[in-house]
Parts: C-alpha cells; sequence; structure tokens
C-alpha cells in the first residue's frame, strides 16, 4: 500500500524553526518529484516547495523563500522541510504529495497522485 507521513509539526514561536519529514511507505521516492503544499483555515491549498527526483532541482514560493530548505534523502526514503524564521502567517497544514516534475506548474495540485494526511504547524507567541 503506497502511503506518505509527513512529521515534525507542532506549536512554534515566530522566528523558531521547524523540520518536517515525508516518509513513503509501499514504494521508492528516488523516481519521484516531491511537493510540500500547505493549507490555512478558510484557505486554499497552496504549493510551498518543491524537489527534483535527483535534488537537483528546487523551486520555492515567493512567501517562503530564503526561510524554507528542502531537501531529500532518498537512502531513507524521505523529503524534508527545514522551516526557519516562522511567522504567524506560516500557519497551515502541511501535505507532502508525489508525483510531479519540478518545474513550471509545480504548485498544481493536479499533478500530484498521491498525498499524505498532512501535519498541523502552529506559529504562535
Amino acid at each position: 500500500q503506497l502511503q506518505l507521513v509527513e512529521s515534525g509539526g507542532g506549536l512554534v514561536q515566530p522566528g523558531g524553526s521547524l523540520r518536517l519529514s515525508c516518509a513513503a511507505s509501499g514504494f521508492t521516492l528516488d523516481y519521484y518529484g516531491i511537493g510540500w503544499f500547505r493549507q490555512a483555515p478558510g484557505k486554499e491549498r497552496e504549493g510551498v516547495s518543491c524537489i527534483s527526483s535527483n535534488g537537483g532541482t528546487t523551486n520555492y514560493a515567493d512567501s517562503v523563500k530564503g526561510r524554507f530548505t528542502i531537501s531529500r534523502d532518498n537512502a531513507k526514503n524521505t523529503v524534508y522541510l527545514q522551516m526557519n524564521s516562522l511567522k504567524p502567517e506560516d500557519t497551515a497544514v502541511y501535505y507532502c504529495a508525489v508525483d510531479a516534475p519540478c518545474s513550471g506548474g509545480w504548485d498544481r495540485l493536479g499533478w500530484y497522485d498521491y498525498w499524505g494526511q498532512g501535519t498541523q504547524v502552529t506559529v504562535s507567541s
């Protein structure tokens, strides 16, 4: 059974950091581009970042550039999202998804076939 499981969310103060993980089971991530998305209450799901299958290409939403870093460890079958300098507006449920090329249009929801269940990130003092 193909499954993606996100973890690492939680409550953090503004300016703090979190590292989210997206672990795959039932398949290997090696050949897949991975995307991170988020959805805040009352808002549409939006793309945060993506990484190509070999890790050579990454893209970020303008709102997180310079603060978030996506990476992958294919040996661990896991993709990470390091989030620094967090702001209250980063509060959302964060999802990882496969499989789409990390290229133009990477943030189109319909390009992705499988989604995790999400992990809550709350940035508040």
